[in-house]
């Protein structure tokens, strides 16, 4: 059975609807995951950087408590916005500071920790990004940051790639494959991280089902959440409605009575600082 046409109207903003849409079934449990590796201790200072809506960052701060501090960090005003109003509800105290990750706007050695979730792969200098997270390091400092595996590790963002760029645009395509999976191979992220002078460095792979109750609550609630809402909403009603009917088309293997389920792979480094500033 066709499920009903979604509403292209989207309801609230782009970082409200992150936060509301693409929080809970992504962002979130990774983040839980995240922090799980990287074992904040509770006097310790945290930064998240390229915090967004501060998933990462809110559950840092729990584990730090009072005794910590945890600063979460964005180019982005109105996802700081969201992020101050998420914590707050939360009664969860984290700094938010606006800033660029390749200038961090911090002293040299401020940090014991440095999270970064699905963020290197935007920064337009990462090499740069990568010594900025080293020098705000203290010695023995931990690094610990993840990013998407390749795209067809994730046969539902496979899809949708491929429906955007016939349907959309090329461009639209291109915002999921040079942006989220746009770092996506192992070696070459070992490689950024080792050469900003971090130690043991290490990637391994981590993996998790995505579920939404349907192919089409997919689109719409990935598209809402993300840079593929002016895109999406801005196409006439033939063209969302062939966008869905390839997407579901392609997912027909991966849903049953429960809904649609697929697997996201990303990848997650870990890595040190020395025990003395070098």
């Amino acid at each position: 059975m066709v499920s009903p046409q979604p509403d292209w109207q989207f309801v609230g903003s782009v970082p409200e609807n992150y936060e509301r849409y693409l929080v809970p079934s992504i962002f979130g449990p990774f983040a839980a995951d995240l922090i799980d590796i990287a074992a904040p201790r509770e006097n310790e200072r945290v930064l998240d950087i390229a915090c967004g809506t501060g998933i990462v960052a809110r559950t840092a701060a729990r584990r730090v408590g009072r005794r910590g501090s945890v600063v979460g960090l964005d180019t982005s005003a109105p996802m700081l916005e969201a992020a101050r109003s998420a914590a707050a509800r939360e009664g969860i105290s984290v700094e938010w500071r606006e800033g660029s990750a390749v200038k961090l706007p911090f002293l040299d050695g401020a940090f014991d920790l440095v999270l970064c979730q699905q963020g290197l792969q935007f920064f337009p200098d990462r090499p740069m990004a990568l010594r900025e997270m080293r020098r705000v390091l203290a010695p023995r400092g931990r690094l610990e940051l993840s990013v998407w595996r390749p795209i067809d590790r994730s046969p539902g963002f496979a899809v949708l790639v491929e429906a955007l760029t016939r349907h959309i645009s090329p461009q639209a395509g291109a915002l999921m494959t040079s942006g989220p999976f746009g770092l996506s191979d192992a070696e070459e992220l070992r490689a950024l991280v080792a050469s900003a002078n971090f130690r043991d460095v290490t990637v391994r792979p981590a993996v998790k089902m995505l579920r939404y109750p349907s192919p089409d609550e997919f689109v719409r609630y990935y598209a809402a959440g993300s840079a593929l809402a002016g895109p999406v909403a801005g196409a006439d009603d033939h063209v969302r409605a062939a966008l869905l009917a390839d997407v579901r088309a392609g997912l027909q293997a991966y849903v049953d009575d429960q809904g649609l389920a697929f697997p996201i792979e990303t990848n997650v480094v870990s890595a040190r600082t020395s025990a003395v500033d070098l």
